[in-house]
């Protein structure tokens, strides 16, 4: 039985937080692993492993210690290694090691579309800044360049011209564990991501969602909303291309998290990630607008359980995130007004009094956010937007903060 299961969580963040309590509600036995031990989730756990989420051999000496049945992480891509590395050990339910690779390094990534005739932008990939002299002029503006293993938009730069061009490589180079970067084609266009679990092979895609950025020139996601409202037709070839790009990085049993941008020549992939949507896009939208509870299916897969992933009703769901003034915050009002809003499930700050509020140059920047479930998507927005109008935040400008881009 799955109640009588041990499951270790990589990561004790806010972003592993439900998987930690669901498996808890689940009757779990849990273990964190985090390199903080004051991390948000190391107190709902049965036992705390002091080791780093990137420690691929520390982790995989955590799981067989704990004699777990299944090892997870939640919305963040770079564990998602050392998750796949132990569960290969292990003999646990995940995804290889090969596929977690092609997962978490963009040049992999793409070149795994590229063999299997995936549709996605141009792109040149540089393992050295050096190596700019041999591309340079087969670069076509505008492009855009980022890290090739970062996530959560840091070190993503909208490229205008020749002139910019080795600034912002080197910026993206900094913004990664490694100096690789990736050159890729500008598209225009709407962008998507589609949530998905795969089960023996077989994808199941539980939804589409809508993405609002800051646009040029970080790209920082403020906002997503379920279902899509870009058409039948436009959904299902984006469908079709999700379906496309997970197998073609070999996913066999896990979440998937797939971004896709439709341009005037149809819909193409941006990445994707092995793993659950990160800005509470699975966690909490996802059953929000369809009642499927994609954590528990995550965690029931990860311990070889099997999994529900039936619609239970059609609604609408949103989260916007919040952003202000370059300043000090001096003072946070409307909080709980806007809790009490009819159709808000959550208010939440990120940042406090005394903290800085930034330009918006990754998602770590974002002051916090309002989500809600309407009975359209339409309706979840509007309750979103009134939620925002509640909150006043005061900041100090005089105490200012800027990009480092």
């Amino acid at each position: 039985m799955i109640k009588d299961k041990k499951l270790l969580v990589v990561g004790g963040s806010y972003l592993q937080l439900p998987a930690i309590i669901k498996a808890k509600e689940m009757g779990l036995q849990v273990a964190v692993a985090d390199y903080n031990p004051n991390a948000i989730g190391v107190s709902y756990a049965d036992k705390y492993y002091n080791v780093s989420t990137v420690d691929e051999k520390g982790i995989y000496e955590a799981a067989k210690n704990f004699c777990a049945d299944g090892v997870t992480t939640l919305a963040t891509d770079m564990p998602i290694r050392a998750v796949s590395f132990a569960c290969e050990k292990l003999g646990l339910s995940s995804i290889s090691y090969d596929t977690a690779i092609k997962s978490t390094d963009k040049g992999e990534m793409i070149k795994a579309f590229d063999a299997q005739g995936v549709s996605h932008p141009w792109y040149f990939i540089l393992e050295d800044i050096e190596q700019l002299s041999s591309i340079e002029s087969k670069i076509v503006y505008p492009c855009i360049s980022k890290p090739l293993d970062s996530s959560g938009s840091r070190g993503v730069v909208l490229i205008n011209c020749p002139e910019e061009l080795r600034e912002s490589i080197e910026y993206s180079s900094t913004q990664g564990r490694n100096t690789g970067v990736i050159i890729e084609e500008f598209m225009r266009g709407k962008e998507v991501s589609v949530e998905i679990m795969v089960v023996n092979e077989k994808v199941h895609i539980l939804a589409v969602t809508d993405k609002l950025t800051t646009g040029a020139p970080h790209f920082v996601e403020m906002c997503h909303s379920q279902p899509s409202r870009l058409g039948e037709k436009n959904v299902n070839r984006i469908r079709e291309l999700a379906i496309k790009a997970v197998l073609a990085v070999g996913i066999k049993n896990g979440p998937a998290h797939v971004e896709i941008m439709l341009t005037e020549d149809g819909p193409k992939v941006i990445e994707l990630g092995a793993r659950m949507g990160g800005d509470f896009i699975s966690t909490h939208l996802v059953p929000l607008s369809t009642g499927i509870d994609m954590v528990k299916a995550v965690i029931d897969l990860a311990c070889g359980e099997g999994v529900d992933l039936i619609p239970k009703f059609d609604r609408g769901s949103s989260i916007q995130y919040i952003s202000g003034d370059v300043g000090v915050i001096k003072n946070i009002d409307g909080l709980d007004l806007a809790s009490k809003i009819d159709g808000v499930f959550e208010v939440k700050m990120l940042k406090n009094v005394g903290e800085l509020s930034k330009v918006i140059c990754n998602s770590l920047d974002r002051l916090g956010y309002v989500i809600a479930q309407g009975p359209s998507v339409l309706e979840a927005r509007d309750i979103c937007k009134s939620a925002l109008t509640c909150i006043d935040l005061e900041i100090d400008k005089s105490k200012g903060d800027v990009c480092n881009a």
